[in-house]
């Protein structure tokens, strides 16, 4: 489980494919890794499969790479990184899984004075849980909703803090992003699914 508040910004060493999927090799300023913990890449929850000299190998599988953008990382990349949370840890954000739903693109960005206004397309089954001031996890970090434009696209307001301690401040129109909707908006969508097959 995680908060969606990025602790440090790592940088991909190495992504190299094989038939099993991705070997990727991340640098991290984290001097108490242990193997088999997990560590949020990007919002997507991965395990530390081997420790390297400042930093850590993980393993995706193809599945994963199918539901992600992982396949397009290269060496020298850039990535937002958390730790799982621990007892006792403060809930500064909201709750993040670590699964990703989705994969949106960045349509437009605008200025509105001291913050940033991103807007997102993001897939329907992202959308349809999405509300204005409601939670959503981009490329990991924890952010409020600030509106939605239009039925499939949200729009996200990044303050300065955000844009200094993340990746989303070298966002692009284009680029894509990893997506976690809220997880009490999923279980509620799915209530009401089951209700309505009943």
């Amino acid at each position: 489980m995680f908060t969606g508040l990025i602790t440090a910004v790592g940088q991909v060493q190495r992504a190299e494919r094989s038939a099993d999927g991705l070997e990727l090799t991340i640098g991290a300023p984290f001097l108490d890794l242990s193997e088999g913990e997990s560590i949020a890449v990007d919002g997507a929850c991965l395990t530390v499969q081997k420790l390297v000299a400042q930093g850590f190998t993980a393993h995706v599988i193809r599945t994963s790479l199918e539901r992600t953008r992982f396949a397009d990382y290269t060496a020298g990349q850039r990535v937002n990184l958390e730790r799982a949370l621990q007892v006792g840890d403060r809930l500064g954000g909201h709750l993040v899984q670590g699964h990703v739903d989705g994969v949106g693109v960045v349509e437009q960005i605008g200025q509105r004075e001291d913050a940033r206004l991103i807007d997102l397309r993001v897939p329907d089954e992202v959308a349809r849980i999405s509300v204005p001031l409601g939670s959503i996890t981009v490329d990991g970090v924890s952010l409020t909703v600030n509106d939605k434009p239009d039925s499939s696209v949200i729009q996200i307001s990044l303050i300065p803090f955000t844009l200094q301690h993340t990746t989303l401040g070298e966002r692009r129109a284009g680029d894509r992003v990893h997506l976690e909707a809220d997880t009490i908006g999923k279980y509620v969508a799915a209530i009401l699914d089951e209700r309505r097959k009943g």
